[in-house]
């Protein structure tokens, strides 16, 4: 019987430590799989273990029977839908031997694709075949133990960044290894020890308790280790043969093409593409795209921000660009892959009519005081977006790159600092040039330089990318984004229109990330309809803090570089956690391991008391009926006999506690004194007695007294070591017998 308890528990177990794979998948994809996975090969093991005239099956056959069922099992259930396409053999090859790499390249949650869960049915099934035959095959209390925690350990590695908490899990992983040590505690015997299991169980899952309780709170500064690290993504991939920058002069020429539809509670802009590299001649993006189940990576953390949900249809949006309100957190119904950095997404193929999704995004809101001490980025990605190249197939620098600088001193002279720079410098572009959707479209030096020195006149694409190499020069790392703002409302639906379209440039800035600017003139605000759409509350906020935190800033002249104050300190989340926390902690840990003591320390004695020598067994049930006696307020002297003993005991405890204490007094005088050694069936019998006086005992005292004594901390202490075992044929009779006192 207790084998089989044993297998329960250890399929438990590996569930448990399946389910850990929940911060790769989801629960909702990881559940089915690890049930079946752990499951399986249990029952499998428990059949192949049966009774059998020549002793159990070998290990070989049990290896390779539970290797066929697997593969039948994994075919019906994981990769069925992966077979329509090839064989079996290719499909596990494929799974096993690759997903692990797709895993650490894909952003988590990972998509729940047949080829990737397999990897996690293959881990439980092993885990949990070899938990059974450890259980069945050896008499190691924790050997069983050890494949979960092998299990746990690959889930750890893979899911690494992902979302959700293993907290749950573990203590329940806790509980289970003390329950499953319970159980095979008893080994040896021919029945389970229930009566330890009732007490230790209950201890477990106050164990288990304490470690779900602590696990949130635990301080832990190193970070843990991330194998994705170590593991190159695939190579970076044009998205589309066509820049969305291209189409902007086109789209603004047809203004009333419906591109998407927004059912949302605020209008945001939808970001679409960012672009990050320029060569001379065109903006182009250095996006490192990775697969994604649904998440993208978080951002910069504000102070103040605020989320918002889109539910946004798919209309003539051509190419793989999908919107998105910045910064998408989650996205759901539409397979997607995602640039970490940046957080733009991408479709895995071109986007057609009536596809839906529902985007998540968290849009920070930067305050004057946010913006007034920011320093520029120096950070890798920063470095990079300084870069003035001199165009394809030059030998020297163009000659506007020059032009360019002197143009965007003049435009930020008396500037102090950073942010006064890059507002003054998007002020100045506003007054400088008109918008005209006729501008003939370009971007490259050659046509900035018209742009800026002769049309002056131009479109979102001229603005934008004449704002970031203006800055460039001027030493603000700066890219282009290209999205819509705006749209017309029609019902509780705002259509997004090609009209809506928009280009604006963003710099970055240490701690803050990358920040918006507006350098278009006012009247380049969305449509006179009467159903447009204003400009977001967002954006407007962002405008006022830029010049809010410009003005703040304004020096005496050219040249003076005195700021307002010193950068602002890291953010309050960065303070050491208060001394008081983890004297809390502390002190919660020893009441709670007090408590598990005393309620663990009689199973244990009384288990140790089962176990040895016949004789030794006796004694230890005799030992074990001292213990129930003090449970009545009775204590003995070392002078009394055990019939003394008894008699006195069955006085206190009443009932038929004579016609136990009586036969138990005359086995332990037997197997002390008698020249014959006592045998196995009387000390069952003397634990039988003993058995039969506690629950006497309980039904005298009562169960809350007897807690009460066990929380005292001289249960921690062996009664029967220290008071006599009343092993005495004869002896003083002695007045040391006390009742009521303990």
């Amino acid at each position: 019987m207790t084998r089989y308890v044993s297998l329960a528990v250890t399929a438990c177990l590996v569930a448990v430590a399946g389910l850990s794979f929940q911060r790769v998948f989801g629960f909702g994809p990881v559940l089915p799989v690890v049930a079946v996975a752990a499951t399986v090969p249990t029952l499998l093991c428990a059949l192949l273990s049966g009774p059998r005239k020549n002793g159990p099956w070998p290990l070989w056959i049990s290896l390779v029977l539970t290797v066929v069922a697997w593969a039948g099992t994994v075919a019906v259930t994981v990769l069925r839908p992966a077979l329509s396409g090839g064989t079996l053999p290719q499909a596990l090859r494929e799974g096993v031997l690759s997903s692990w790499k797709s895993i650490l390249t894909t952003l988590l949650p990972a998509p729940a694709k047949p080829e990737l869960l397999v990897l996690v049915n293959v881990v439980v099934w092993l885990a949990a075949f070899a938990s059974a035959e450890l259980a069945l095959r050896t008499s190691l209390r924790a050997a069983p133990c050890l494949p979960a925690l092998a299990v746990w350990a690959v889930a750890l590695l893979l899911g690494v960044d992902g979302p959700g908490s293993n907290v749950p899990l573990a203590a329940a992983t806790v509980v289970l290894i003390a329950v499953l040590a319970l159980v095979r505690a008893d080994m040896a015997g021919a029945r389970v020890a229930w009566r330890p299991l009732a007490i230790g169980v209950p201890a477990a899952a106050a164990l288990g308790g304490l470690a779900f309780a602590a696990g949130p709170v635990v301080p832990v500064s190193a970070e843990p280790y991330n194998p994705r690290e170590q593991v190159q993504a695939p190579p970076p991939q044009q998205r589309d043969g066509v820049s969305p920058l291209d189409r902007v002069g086109g789209w603004l020429l047809s203004p009333d093409q419906v591109m998407f539809t927004v059912q949302a509670p605020r209008s945001e802009i939808a970001r679409l593409a960012v672009l990050d590299r320029f060569d001379g001649v065109t903006w182009s993006s250095t996006a490192r795209f990775v697969p994604t189940g649904r998440r993208v990576p978080e951002g910069p953390r504000p102070a103040k921000k605020h989320e918002v949900a889109q539910r946004i249809t798919i209309r003539d949006l051509p190419g793989v660009w999908v919107p998105a309100a910045d910064r998408p957190r989650q996205v759901d119904g539409l397979p997607v892959v995602v640039d970490p950095g940046s957080g733009a997404l991408a479709a895995a193929e071109p986007l057609r009519p009536g596809q839906a999704y529902r985007v998540e995004s968290v849009v920070p809101e930067w305050t004057a005081d946010d913006l007034a001490g920011a320093a520029i980025a120096t950070d890798p990605e920063a470095k990079a977006a300084l870069e003035l190249p001199w165009g394809p197939g030059a030998k020297e620098p163009p000659v506007q790159v020059t032009e360019f600088r002197t143009f965007a001193d003049a435009a930020t002279r008396g500037a102090v600092s950073p942010i006064q720079k890059a507002a003054m410098l998007a002020d100045y572009l506003k007054r400088y040039a008109r918008y005209d959707v006729t501008a003939p479209p370009g971007h490259s030096y050659r046509q900035l330089d018209y742009f800026l020195g002769e049309g002056r006149r131009g479109t979102p694409e001229h603005f934008a990318t004449s704002y970031a190499l203006l800055a460039r020069t001027l030493g603000l790392p700066s890219r282009v984004v290209v999205g819509f703002d705006g749209g017309n409302r029609v019902g509780d639906t705002v259509q997004v229109r090609s009209g809506d379209v928009m280009a604006w440039p963003e710099v970055k800035f240490d701690r803050l990330g990358w920040i918006r600017f507006n350098p278009l003139p006012d009247n380049a605000r969305r449509s006179n309809k009467n159903d447009a759409v204003a400009a977001g509350e967002t954006e407007q906020k962002l405008e006022q803090a830029q010049k809010n935190a410009a003005s703040q800033q304004r020096g005496p002249g050219p040249g003076n570089t005195t700021q307002k104050g010193p950068e602002k300190t890291a953010v309050a989340d960065s303070e050491p956690t208060p001394w008081w926390v983890f004297a809390s902690i502390a002190l919660a840990v020893l009441l709670i391991g007090y408590v598990f003591a005393v309620l663990l320390a009689p199973a244990l004695r009384k288990r140790r008391r089962r176990t040895g020598t016949p004789a030794a067994r006796i004694t230890g049930a005799w030992h074990q009926a001292l213990d129930h006696l003090a449970d009545v307020g009775l204590s003995t002297a070392r002078t009394l006999t055990a019939h003394e003993v008894a008699r006195f005991g069955a006085s206190s405890v009443g009932g038929d506690a004579h016609g136990h204490l009586g036969p138990l007094a005359d086995l332990v005088n037997r197997s002390r004194f008698a020249g014959s050694q006592s045998g196995p069936d009387a000390a069952d019998r003397a634990w039988q007695h003993t058995d039969a006086l506690g629950r006497l005992v309980t039904a005298r005292a009562g169960r809350l007294r007897r807690f009460r004594r066990r929380l005292h901390p001289r249960s921690l202490k062996d009664r029967g070591d220290v008071r006599s075992s009343g092993v005495r044929s004869s002896g003083v009779r002695s007045s040391g017998v006390r009742t009521g006192g303990g």
